[in-house]
């Protein structure tokens, strides 16, 4: 087995872990690969746009889900960064880890291109899943609302009072067939 097979084994699990189904499915149902548009909001107002693939999977024994960010996505010319305006790429990772003391999710974001590297806290409010950061200010928000099977909305947004919120990015997520 070659070290990457290795690593994939070790690393990615076939579900939750036994007994934590019902407390993983906040992101479990995430799990799987979806195509997303991304649109940056720029202080000005002004906004890029741009395609890209976000992959969630069970990892670490089940206890955990894990994701990778690619935009613009492996299928854009030349591989991830081809034909992106500047502000649009990214290539990063978020480990999200369920704590049963506190029905809590902490989630650590890393993202390498643009050197932007998060801790949340996240939780079920309503319909949405709200991930607030523990590090700032900035205060950043990010929110997953509108949530199907098939398809979800995503928002980031910053405070630096968190009270007043502007929103910085948003996307529109639809699961690959």
């Amino acid at each position: 087995m070659s070290m990457s097979d290795a690593f994939v084994a070790a690393l990615v699990a076939d579900g939750p872990a036994p007994g934590m189904g019902d407390r993983m499915g906040l992101f479990g149902r995430f799990v799987g690969s979806w195509d997303l548009t991304v649109t940056d909001v720029e202080d000005d107002g002004t906004e890029a746009v741009a395609e890209g693939e976000w992959h969630f999977a069970w990892v670490l024994g089940g206890r955990a889900v894990q994701d990778v960010w690619v935009v613009p996505g492996f299928d854009a010319d030349a591989g991830a960064g081809a034909g992106a305006e500047p502000g649009s790429v990214e290539h990063g990772s978020a480990l999200r880890a369920y704590d049963p003391a506190t029905d809590r999710w902490t989630v650590s974001w890393t993202g390498p291109v643009k050197q932007r590297f998060h801790r949340f806290d996240a939780v079920a409010e309503g319909d949405e899943v709200v991930l607030r950061s523990v590090d700032g200010p900035p205060h950043l928000r990010w929110v997953f609302s509108d949530v199907t099977p098939d398809r979800f909305r995503w928002r980031h947004e910053r405070s630096d009072d968190g009270e007043a919120w502007t929103l910085v990015q948003w996307m529109d997520v639809r699961r690959r067939a």
